[in-house]
């Protein structure tokens, strides 16, 4: 079996903070990477809960760099590299390359719909084939309720054998467990990662013999969640599950990304944190106090430095 790329087993799609002006607040982006880190938590920046598709090329390769710069440790980084243009995933990808990344993040290109499996094939051929370097290592992203671009068993079946040092995991973020495991089942046993889209399947998904999660609500409850990825095995994990499975629950109830925000803006105090870019339009004062309310019922806080506690 061929070594993993990485070892965390819980992994944040991290948020983006916006200035008044709707450019990055570099300082903050920085900040809550490190915060994550410091609560065990690896940085999956660019993606979907990044507002990645917001982000022009140039903005996410200098994100890429300033984290580096910053201290940041390539390997703590997977990178959401994967766009609608073959050229735009194949330069930031190399950009990944270059920073020491794990590995990268890799959406199928999403615009055209009904597309078959040959040309998805084609597609990441020429990712791999165009990026030409053997540090290339990239982890599927199947998210059909939003790219409505499924990556079908077959599908993945055809890369590991072409090209089977490269695609060396996936995050399933379909909600249907069945499929999850089904890929489990079938690849794991190769060394081949399969992450959960989310915290609900994080349990299920160690048990079945899967590498865990990366998941919206490592943002603002990454400690908890680490917390079971680290103790699985332990007699107290259903109980931890449901608990992470009650705080998912609360902020489910609203729009996820800016109801995430909120909840940093409300623990940091610092009110920028609320911005998102269009067309996602910021939590209300009313949500954002009902959130904060059903998150109390949870016995919830990310605390004044945005530390999470459950109790």
């Amino acid at each position: 079996m061929k070594e993993k790329a990485n070892k965390r087993n819980v992994w944040s799609p991290v948020m983006t903070p916006f200035m008044s002006d709707l450019s990055t607040d570099d300082q903050r982006f920085v900040e809550h990477c490190q915060w994550l880190l410091n609560n065990h938590v690896g940085l999956a920046i660019f993606g979907t809960n990044s507002e990645a598709n917001s982000l022009p090329l140039a903005e996410k390769q200098r994100l890429i760099e300033l984290l580096v710069a910053s201290g940041i440790q390539g390997a703590d980084l997977m990178p959401g590299t994967g766009s609608c243009s073959l050229e735009d995933t194949v330069s930031l990808t190399r950009t990944a390359i270059e920073a020491g990344c794990s590995g990268v993040l890799m959406l199928p290109p999403f615009y055209y719909k009904g597309v078959s499996d040959e040309g998805l094939f084609n597609y990441f051929s020429q990712i791999v084939e165009r990026v030409n370097d053997s540090r290339l290592r990239i982890y599927l992203y199947h998210i059909p309720p939003v790219a409505q671009v499924p990556l079908s068993i077959e599908l993945i079946e055809r890369l590991r054998q072409r090209y089977p040092d490269v695609f060396v995991g996936i995050k399933d973020s379909g909600g249907d467990w069945t499929f999850t495991q089904a890929l489990i089942e079938r690849f794991s046993s190769e060394g081949f990662e399969v992450y959960a889209g989310s915290e609900r399947f994080l349990l299920d998904t160690l048990r079945a013999g899967g590498a865990g999660c990366i998941s919206a609500t490592a943002n603002v409850n990454p400690k908890a969640i680490a917390e079971l990825g680290a103790t699985w095995q332990n007699s107290d994990a259903d109980d931890q599950q449901q608990a992470l499975n009650r705080i998912r629950s609360a902020f489910e109830g609203f729009p996820m990304i800016p109801a995430m925000k909120a909840t940093k803006a409300q623990a940091t105090g610092h009110n920028g944190w609320r911005l998102v870019r269009p067309p996602l339009v910021n939590l209300s004062d009313g949500a954002a106090n009902d959130l904060q309310k059903a998150l109390a019922e949870e016995g919830f806080s990310m605390g004044a430095t945005g530390r999470s506690v459950a109790e």
